[in-house]
């Protein structure tokens, strides 16, 4: 651990001497202007890049286009679910997502917070939209500049192998912008939020807040060992607050900070099962142009999850057994180089950190502690883009330490306290411009993910397996690593001015992967556990259309085909086994349109076909494809200048599909919400 750490100070130490010998910023001559947000991203080379000088496919989604999504289960992965390979399944407005990516499962996208990773389970619904400028969304093998995040809980640690999404904060507003909404909608749902953001000199910032609290809907199948016998009530209420400061007004020479508190209380629909969850995100960053031709820059933020549960003494009884919680802290830390080289070259370097303690208790009489573990990891990275006439070529590569110190292991001491592991890891890419209207682009990616604290602990005991009543996931302290390499190879064609046509294939191949399998499914109990299922493949096509006949009216279309397959020479119940929760089929269609007298309209639909939720042949259950059509109408009352009021409505399973998902969770079908929104 010390060497590690004094590997870390060496980089930041060294940092500070660059930034010593660079020139004060009033010595640099004036910065480039500033890049246009709809031509240029961020996410594949850690500064701004034209979307044509980067090998990886991305996409760029913007505030105006997530506003008129409809986001019921207010869950940011509701936005996502229409781009090509994303199959959420998001279990509840209460409960996480646990939808598969790239077909191998929901920990190969990793999650960034303006290039800082954040957890892909809970984060999305702890962050409000209205915090966005845009989203950038990389699909399929990522670039060595971002590491794996050290989530111990849910699903556990996730690899950016399928790919990256973004989530951009803003950072210039140019006139004073206030945005109010409040709406009312089923199930007794009301949910406010107001946002603010203002430029002063240099200084731009933005606040906001968001509260909703819903008699919401029994969510489980019928029977389900959720057996709830009233509504489950929930409150929730995000708090953040952001900004950027320009030194001497130079956008490459900025100071930028972010805070967001998300707390939700509730219940599960009985008495004894409340559950109180607290999410807070902080995070800093400090850009500093070196030279010239050298940028750098620092961000460190600051994680903290604390989620505690009632657990009741169901089906015997509806009294309370114990309180019981998880408390997780994570601190990521980045520090990168960029340096321009030649004509159009980009060479990025840099190193990361991070360090994540993870804890479990339960409490009755006393508070009994279950799991406690820290871990560490630590990262160098360099990558090339060489760019000559219309090739692009990238090349990359990547070290990585992990370790695990464990002090408890389902409430004693484990037989090994410690374990570490370490890994090389690279990354390469092409892109070819043939003509205006033809793009062809390839990329290759390797990945390691090391099992998680939740999965080798579990939050029940062993010989928990098959109690009444006891839910939650069984230990398997025999978990190996597993590591994975990522292919795609795609085109991008221009039919016309106003139509674009996409199409990409992809690999990826995973060898002792950790799925989540559903080992115990009854009326009273759910259980699950972490498992190697040996070698992993998926591959499949995605296919895409866009097309914007006007300034009003705009629609596109996407199909994608995966095929998933699990090699298990050992176990002959896994071998040939498709990936839990990772459809064969699935496709979105999505229609936008300015009707005229302040009236817009957008409908959006998902189609998703069959999953699985294990592994295990024998023991695993179907469930059924599924279809969600979602719509939003909004119509201006009030217009005037910089003004704007109007009333807005939200119509969310069109079709009344009550489909059923893993864990005997259930989408509770139609709802709706309507209300008002000012923008001045």
């Amino acid at each position: 651990m010390k060497r590690r750490y004094s590997r870390w100070l060496g980089v930041v130490i060294g940092w500070l001497v660059l930034s010593g010998l660079g020139l004060q910023p009033s010595q640099i001559h004036a910065a480039q202007p500033e890049y246009q947000m709809d031509q240029m991203v961020v996410t594949a080379s850690k500064v701004p890049e034209s979307k044509g000088n980067v090998t990886q496919k991305i996409e760029v989604i913007t505030l105006e286009e997530t506003d008129s999504m409809v986001l019921t289960k207010g869950n940011l992965i509701e936005i996502l679910q229409y781009q090509p390979g994303m199959a959420p399944s998001i279990l509840s407005r209460n409960d996480a997502n646990w939808g598969a990516a790239g077909g191998i499962g929901p920990k190969y996208t990793m999650y960034m917070l303006d290039g800082l990773p954040i957890d892909g389970f809970v984060d999305p619904q702890a962050l409000d939209p209205w915090i966005l400028d845009r989203i950038e969304t990389q699909r399929g093998p990522a670039s060595v500049l971002y590491p794996n995040y050290l989530f111990m809980d849910f699903a556990g640690n996730q690899s950016p192998l399928a790919g990256t999404t973004n989530l951009i904060l803003p950072e210039r507003f140019g006139a004073p912008e206030t945005r109010l909404m409040a709406g009312y909608g089923s199930y007794d749902t009301l949910s406010t939020k107001f946002f603010h953001g203002r430029d002063v000199d240099h200084l731009s910032l933005f606040a906001g807040g968001f509260y909703e609290n819903s008699d919401y809907t029994n969510y489980g199948t019928t029977p389900s060992w959720l057996n709830m016998i009233d509504d489950p009530e929930y409150e929730k209420t995000k708090l953040y607050v952001g900004g950027v400061y320009r030194i001497n007004g130079r956008p490459d020479h900025k100071l930028s900070l972010f805070a967001n508190r998300y707390i939700h209380d509730g219940d599960a629909g009985r008495p004894n099962r409340d559950f109180d969850h607290r999410y807070s995100i902080f995070q800093g960053s400090y850009a500093l142009p070196l030279t010239d031709s050298l940028s750098s820059r620092l961000a460190v933020g600051y994680r903290d999850y604390d989620r505690s549960w009632e657990e009741d003494q169901y089906p015997n009884s509806l009294a309370l057994r114990s309180q019981d919680g998880v408390k997780q802290t994570i601190i990521p830390a980045d520090i990168s180089f960029a340096l321009r080289h030649g004509d159009a070259h980009l060479f990025t370097f840099g190193g990361d950190y991070q360090h994540a303690t993870y804890q479990t208790y339960s409490e009755t009489d006393h508070v009994a502690v279950g799991n406690d573990a820290d871990a560490s990891q630590a990262g160098i990275y360099a990558q090339e883009e060489f760019r000559i006439a219309d090739l692009t070529l990238r090349f990359g590569g990547r070290f990585t330490e992990v370790e695990h110190d464990i002090h408890l292991l389902g409430g004693n001491p484990p037989g090994d306290d410690s374990a570490s592991w370490n890994k090389w890891l690279w990354s390469a890419g092409a892109r070819y411009k043939f003509n205006s209207m033809v793009t062809a682009y390839t990329n290759v990616g390797t990945s390691f993910l090391a099992p998680s604290l939740k999965s080798v602990g579990g939050t029940l005991k062993l010989s928990d397996k098959g109690v009444p009543g006891k839910n939650g996931q069984l230990p398997n302290p025999d978990l190996k690593p597993e590591t994975g390499i990522g292919y795609d190879l795609g085109t991008d064609i221009a039919l016309t001015k106003s139509v674009q046509f996409g199409v990409r294939g992809f690999l990826n191949r995973i060898d002792d992967q950790i799925v989540e399998n559903a080992v115990v499914s009854t009326p009273t109990t759910s259980q699950s556990q972490s498992v190697n299922a040996g070698k992993t493949t998926a591959y499949g096509v995605e296919t895409e259309v866009k097309w914007r006949l006007n300034k009003d009216i705009s629609a596109f279309a996407n199909y994608t085909y995966t095929h998933s397959e699990i090699d298990n020479d050992i176990d002959p119940d896994q071998d040939g086994a498709e990936v839990p929760f990772a459809p064969a089929h699935m496709g979105n269609i999505g229609v936008s349109a300015n009707l005229g007298w302040g009236v817009s309209a957008s409908a959006w639909l998902h189609v998703s076909g069959k999953i699985y939720d294990s592994t295990s042949l024998s023991g695993r259950k179907e469930f059924s494809g599924y279809e969600t059509l979602n719509a939003h109408v909004e119509k201006a009352v009030y217009e005037k200048e910089v003004t704007r009021v109007s009333v807005y409505g939200d119509l969310y399973n069109l079709t009344n599909r009550e489909y059923e998902m893993p864990w005997q969770f259930q989408d509770p079908g139609f709802a709706a919400m309507a209300g008002l929104k000012a923008v001045f």
